[in-house]
């Protein structure tokens, strides 16, 4: 069936569906958010036990779907991948690192006669919450505003700035999808919390934090989607790469299933938000986690269609990838699209797993009563 497709086909079929994992990934990171409000939301050590309990059970899903986002990109576009994780190589260190003490603090935060101590872990929870997620925002955010390198026409590439990707974080446009990614995550994490926490004291606090935080991520939300539908783009031809105005709302108008995703899944948020601060309502998660995802596919999905550039270069326009120049071959495409058919069964294996998991709300009992808790 695969190998019928032509090249270019193929080309968009994986960067959509590197756009899902990317979204997915998005949604898992409301284990981040939340670890930035456990002593927000916590008045005593045994309900930040219950925080920490409440995320423990799902952290290892964000890190596995940062690496299948990574690992998509690596085997659909090499060279992206390289040139990216190659030569933005301290921006992407850090992020690993933010992640290698998340995974340190779960498994020795409760651990008795820990040198570090409890209060040392759950700095790094909040260093992997906050510091891991913006860097992570602003190295997507580079997508759309590019990267210092130049190629040559063997595709061997050089980073031309010796702050090698950290540059990123200077760029207006990078950091406001940092933050707005910071804040998604502070409010998926309230939904979630309110949905998984039996607690009269933390849900209470999860509403006031989510009224605060429900607000800034509008504001954020809406300056960058200004700014993504008046910023100029870099578009290609037959005849190279250009700077093509307005790139971004025009390849909404060419693709309005795009249009129609973005603002259905931008409704799906506001919509959470609502009904859990308004209405009472624990199921907000499952609307805003939907939203969240068809947002980032639709934004993700502007890159690699409409001839549009996935990676624009800033040194040298002429070095700027798309899906064409940065994709594996045929074949290779061919045979790992094959490959893709068993991501459906994976991700339902995810759900029925996480809704075993989830069908009876964490109690401050069922902490107490639990010995290996995190």
């Amino acid at each position: 069936m695969f190998e019928t497709f032509s090249l270019l086909t193929l080309q968009q079929y994986w960067w959509f569906l590197v756009a899902v994992l990317g979204a997915l990934f998005v949604l898992m990171t409301f284990v981040q958010g939340g670890q930035t409000l456990l002593s927000t939301l916590s008045s005593s050590e045994e309900e930040k036990d219950m925080l920490v309990a409440s995320l423990g059970r799902k952290w290892e899903l964000t890190f596995t779907a940062l690496v299948m986002f990574g690992g998509a990109l690596f085997a659909a576009f090499p060279l992206f991948y390289s040139i990216s994780f190659g030569g933005a190589y301290f921006v992407w260190m850090a992020i690993l690192f933010c992640f290698i003490i998340q995974a340190v603090s779960y498994e020795y935060r409760k651990k008795p006669n820990n040198f570090l101590g409890k209060k040392t872990y759950e700095l790094f929870l909040f260093i992997n919450g906050s510091l891991g997620i913006i860097l992570i925002g602003a190295a997507l955010g580079t997508l759309f505003s590019g990267g210092n390198f130049i190629k040559n026409d063997m595709n061997l590439a050089h980073w031309t700035m010796a702050s090698r990707g950290l540059e990123a974080v200077l760029n207006p446009f990078n950091v406001i999808f940092g933050l707005t990614l910071f804040f998604l995550a502070r409010v998926l994490a309230e939904l979630y919390f309110l949905n998984n926490i039996d607690s009269n004291n933390i849900i209470e606090k999860t509403k006031k934090a989510l009224k605060k935080d429900g607000v800034i991520f509008v504001i954020l939300y809406l300056a960058l989607t200004g700014m993504i539908l008046s910023m100029s783009g870099v578009g290609y031809d037959k005849n190279g790469f250009f700077i093509q105005e307005y790139k971004f709302l025009n390849n909404f108008l060419a693709n309005p299933i795009l249009l129609v995703l973005f603002l259905a899944g931008t409704l799906l948020v506001l919509y959470s938000i609502f009904i859990s601060l308004f209405k009472d309502s624990d199921k907000g998660i499952w609307f805003g986690g939907l939203g969240a995802v068809l947002a980032v596919i639709s934004i993700l999905s502007l890159l690699g269609f409409n001839n549009t550039a996935i990676y624009p270069s800033l040194a040298d326009i002429q070095s700027s990838l798309s899906i064409e120049n940065a994709s594996g071959s045929k074949y290779t495409l061919s045979v790992m699209s094959y490959v893709s058919l068993g991501v459906p069964f994976v991700l339902g294996y995810i759900f029925l797993v996480w809704r075993s998991m989830d069908q009876v709300k964490i109690t401050s009992e069922e902490i107490q009563e639990d010995s290996h808790h995190y």
